[in-house]
Parts: C-alpha cells; sequence; structure tokens
C-alpha cells in the first residue's frame, strides 16, 4: 500500500534530496551516516503522517487523548505517533492516574503545540489548564488547537514560567508538566520556588543535555513527594489496520518519536 504523496512531491523531494546530497558529500563516517538516516526517516515518518491525516481526519486515533482532533503539526518530533495515540506510551498510566484526581489546576511548562494541555482540558472538563511555552509559534498552535476542540475557555497560552509564578500551586490541587529540554533542573527547585511541594510533577529529564539531572532532581523532591522514574516504551497497540498493509519499516517509523538520547520521566507526587 502505498502512502499518500505530500502536496508538489517535486519540489518536496528536491527539498529532502538537497540537504542529504550534503550530508552524504562529507566522509562516510557512522556519524555521518547516521544523520543521513535520520534525515530520511524523518522525511519518511512525515509522509505516514500525512497518510493518518488522509485516512483518520486528523483524529487522534487512540491512548489517553483518543478522539482529539489533532490537524496541527507537532511543534517537535513525531506527528504519526501523536495521531496514533502512541507517543509517549510509557506515560499513558501516569495520564490515567492524573484523570482521575481530578485536579484543579492542570500547568504544562514547555507545552510545545498543546498535545497534553490541549488533551487533558478535554479529560478534565472541570479544570483550569496553563500552558506555558517560549516559543511564540509554539503558542500560536496551543491556541488553534484548544480552538479546535473547543476548550479555549480554559486553556490559558503563555510565555515563560517563573519560579514565583509557582506560588499558585498552593491555592488549588495541582499537577505539574514540564518538558522545557535540558532547563528542568534550573526552575524546579523547590527552594526558590515553594509552591512546587503543594503540586504533583510529572517531569521529562534529558541527562544527554546534562548528566546526573535525573538523579539531582529525584534527590531534591525525595523528602516531600513519592518518586517513580518512567523509562521509554513502545506500543503499537493502536496501529489502525490499514497498516498491516505497510512495510515494517513505516510501521516503526509510526511509532518512532525522534529522540536521540533517552529522556527518562520522573513521577513526583506530593506526599
Amino acid at each position: 500500500m502505498a502512502l499518500m504523496p505530500t502536496p508538489a512531491p517535486s519540489s518536496v523531494s528536491e527539498a529532502v534530496a538537497k540537504p542529504l546530497r550534503s550530508l552524504l558529500s562529507a566522509p562516510a563516517t557512522p556519524a555521518s551516516l547516521n544523520r543521513a538516516l535520520r534525515h530520511l526517516a524523518k522525511w519518511r515518518a512525515e509522509l505516514v503522517a500525512n497518510t493518518l491525516i488522509q485516512r483518520s481526519g486528523g483524529v487522534v486515533l487512540s491512548g489517553p487523548f483518543q478522539g482529539m482532533l489533532y490537524e496541527v503539526r507537532a511543534a517537535e518530533g513525531s506527528r504519526a505517533a501523536r495521531l496514533i495515540g502512541a507517543y509517549e506510551a510509557s506515560l499513558h498510566p501516569v495520564i490515567e492516574e492524573i484523570v482521575a484526581r481530578v485536579p484543579d489546576l492542570v500547568i504544562d511548562i514547555g507545552s510545545a503545540e498543546g498535545y497534553y494541555a490541549v488533551g487533558l482540558a478535554r479529560r478534565l472538563p472541570g479544570a483550569r489548564v496553563l500552558a506555558r511555552d517560549a516559543s511564540g509559534k509554539a503558542q500560536d498552535m496551543c491556541q488553534t488547537l484548544a480552538a479546535a476542540n473547543g476548550v479555549a475557555d480554559r486553556v490559558e497560552v503563555g510565555g515563560l514560567w517563573s519560579h514565583a509564578d509557582f506560588a499558585v500551586c498552593a491555592k488549588a490541587r495541582a499537577v505539574v508538566i514540564c518538558d522545557i529540554e535540558g532547563a528542568e533542573e534550573a526552575l524546579l527547585d523547590p527552594v526558590a520556588a515553594p509552591g512546587l511541594i503543594h503540586a504533583d510533577i510529572l517531569v521529562e529529564c534529558h541527562p544527554g543535555m546534562s548528566p546526573g539531572e535525573t538523579e539531582r532532581l529525584a534527590a531534591r523532591f525525595a523528602p516531600t513527594h513519592r518518586l517513580r522514574q518512567i523509562g521509554r516504551k513502545l506500543d503499537d497497540s493502536g496501529l489502525p489496520g490499514w497498516m498491516e498493509n505497510l512495510s515494517d519499516l513505516d510501521r516503526l517509523l509510526a511509532l518512532w518519536e525522534w529522540r536521540a538520547a533517552p529522556t527518562p520521566w520522573l513521577w513526583m507526587e506530593k506526599r
């Protein structure tokens, strides 16, 4: 079964091929070949995502956010895995725990295009959701996604978040989700931001950028929170039936999240 091509295939193909030629003109080292492989894999993964849009209408097919309309592009990483509902599959049980607790406030720092902010707003109709991202483009995408899913009145989109802003956690049953590409350790400081001791916290760590970050954050919150470290997981249970006709490689690329290094999560529940 052929994947649906992107519009203007000749120009798209040339746009993909031009940097590939540059990559392959370098000495054939494992590093240069790996860069070329990732470049082609991202191109192919986008074809998979385009086909999913054509076949499903841009609706998340499974997982905790099943039924969410997702017609925006991912601010970074894989769009296909989000559309399938397999994105960060190891977090799905935690998302269900969060929903079961019915928090009053969800703070999503590094919200990108709003996959979690809007998804949780749909699952928690009584919650206020604060989506924060430094990128103006990501903020616009999050607002678009919130409006498309009818939750724009409860998803408050904004920019940078400070230590002082965590004071709001002392006044509500709050959960903090944080994914800010290696800056988590500077922000999640319960000494500088005492409001954090009142919140449950789900944080993605980036030990490749900051070696030892996971352990330091765990030690920092161990006195006030119950800690669980969560690794990576692939879950192909949400692949739609028509994907049986695709190659094994395309099916793998549908689940690939474009990560170049481990990104463990810490789920820290207030005691």
